[in-house]
């Protein structure tokens, strides 16, 4: 069956939001006392619910713990580290021609669906969607697989008729759940061998490659 709607991871996938998602981590970890890492040695927190980043970090189960630390990166990232963000180049020209070519469109991230709004509407791309899905501030649905339930019964989507485009392991784990497809981009902060070793279907090397093998790939 040929693919009608496609499902976009928002970090890394159609914005780098390093400069944000670091600085707001590097500002918990100062303010609980923590010498925090340098910018690049948290690539790994991007994409990956905070929940899980932050008990790594603090190498802690302790919920109080880990629920300060994000407190405290909201605190900056409301205000700040969310504008901290770059579109990937071309992605507009990428969700038009998906668009223009008949697909449904949709935001489907870890991030809090308050923030992923807000970015959304920041670079203008909130007429390239049908809809903007997202966690809640409980951390409920921040993990891929449970997004992406809700969206399927919400949208009343076919799985055989979908298709989650990410950067990292946790987007194809959670497409896979559901038996939809998946494309895996290695322009982000996810590498190919990861993306390859979860089970990605196809992989874009670019914002390009990702209309590319949606059209060519639904004929």
């Amino acid at each position: 069956m040929p693919y009608s709607a496609i499902l976009f991871d928002l970090d890394g996938t159609l914005t780098d939001p390093k400069l944000g998602i670091t600085g707001c981590i590097q500002y918990a970890l100062s303010e609980l006392g923590y010498k925090p890492p340098d910018a690049d040695e948290l690539h790994w927190c991007i994409g990956p619910p905070l929940k899980d980043s932050f008990s790594q970090l603090l190498k802690t189960l302790d919920d109080a713990v880990i629920e300060q630390a994000i407190s405290l990166y909201r605190r900056r990232f409301a205000t700040i580290g969310l504008f901290e963000n770059f579109l990937y180049p071309q992605i507009p020209e990428i969700l038009k021609t998906i668009r223009f070519a008949g697909y449904k469109t949709f935001v489907a991230t870890s991030k809090p669906y308050i923030y992923a709004t807000q970015v959304i509407e920041y670079f203008g791309l909130s007429l390239l969607f049908d809809g903007v899905y997202g966690s809640e501030l409980d951390g409920s649905r921040s993990i891929k697989g449970d997004l992406i339930h809700h969206i399927l019964l919400i949208e009343k989507l076919l799985p055989s008729t979908v298709v989650m485009v990410g950067d990292r392991s946790h987007d194809i784990i959670g497409a896979k759940r559901h038996h939809i497809a998946s494309i895996g981009v290695t322009y982000g902060y996810g590498t190919e061998e990861e993306l390859k070793a979860h089970g990605a279907d196809l992989i874009a090397h670019s914002p390009s490659d990702i209309s590319r093998l949606i059209i060519s790939n639904s004929k």
